[in-house]
């Protein structure tokens, strides 16, 4: 059986219930990876058992702040969902949702996401998150993706932030460690967004939005899927040559990084639209599998030491 396309658009809005309506504002997939890589962060924090109560309070917390931001980011961004193809389902294009509902919805989101924060984990957690909203919500959508082709570049360093704010919800702190999972997240973003945006291009030409392939063309844009994917091999062997990780870990980034690199090879090599789809596929399944190869690796050493 052929697997569902992750990025096709529905013919529809999600469902025709007002709860599907407002979970549909809160972007679900995007936001379980969020809650993935803020939960490694976690884990990873403390060698042994994570106090519960920052972990729990810390998970959702963060989610809830994560979902507000993705409700935001459906507000400002109404008019150009309506004109792709991918977006266009949304509730607010639709017509499903109203501006003053989603932007009650946000508000609420966000402040009990602050409050269970507040109260469960710690201040720097807290603030590190209100920032990360700015920094999506507003910044990012506001002012560079509308502007520069190197938006989810700039843009990335927002959605790279779970693990830390993971961390610093359970130790106070943010050392190197916590910013080494975000560069490995802020080198990821490009490669497996810019796949997107190759058979997205149309879509995103339709919208005004000044995304690399409009801009800059399909061999430029593989060019540089390229380029990041070697960066991200590199990047992700930085737990190892820090003493993060072990063996397990380092052999386990080396086979994901290269075969992150053979994608890219190939799509550099000629453009295929079935490659494209495979590639940005690929980049979700990367993340999440060098993670959880990074927290094996980590409960492993802790076993044997």
């Amino acid at each position: 059986m052929a697997k569902a396309d992750p990025t096709a658009a529905p013919t529809a809005a999600p469902t025709g219930s007002i709860l599907g309506q407002y979970l549909a504002l809160t972007k679900p997939r995007v936001n379980a990876l969020i809650s993935f890589c803020a939960f490694i962060g976690m884990l990873l924090s403390v060698d042994g058992w994570v106090p519960y109560l920052p972990l729990i309070g810390g998970m959702v917390g963060i989610t809830l702040v994560a979902m507000s931001a993705a409700a935001v980011n459906c507000l400002l961004e109404a008019h150009i969902d309506a004109k792709m193809t991918r977006t266009a389902w949304r509730p607010l294009p639709t017509g499903g949702l109203t501006v003053q509902q989603t932007l009650a919805f946000s508000v609420v989101l966000c402040a009990a996401g602050m409050a269970t924060l507040f109260l469960t984990t710690n201040a720097l957690t807290a603030w590190l998150t209100l920032a990360t909203f700015v920094g999506y919500a507003l910044i990012y959508t506001l002012y560079l993706k509308p502007r520069t082709p190197q938006n989810i570049v700039i843009g990335g360093a927002s959605g790279a932030m779970p693990p830390v704010l993971g961390w610093a919800a359970i130790t106070g702190a943010v050392p190197p460690e916590a910013w080494v999972l975000f560069l490995i997240i802020f080198v990821w973003t490009p490669p497996h967004f810019w796949a997107l945006a190759l058979y997205r291009a149309d879509d995103y030409a339709k919208s005004g939005l000044p995304m690399l392939p409009v801009t800059h063309g399909n061999a430029y844009t593989r060019l540089q899927i390229l380029l990041y994917s070697a960066l991200l091999l590199a990047v992700s062997l930085l737990p190892s040559l820090i003493g993060m990780s072990g063996l397990v870990y380092l052999v386990a980034a080396l086979a994901l990084g290269a075969r992150f690199m053979h994608y890219a090879w190939r799509l550099y090599q000629a453009y295929d639209e079935p490659l494209a789809r495979a590639t940005f596929r690929y980049s979700i399944n990367y993340l999440a599998l060098i993670f959880a190869a990074l927290l094996a690796d980590h409960y492993l050493r802790l076993a044997l030491a």
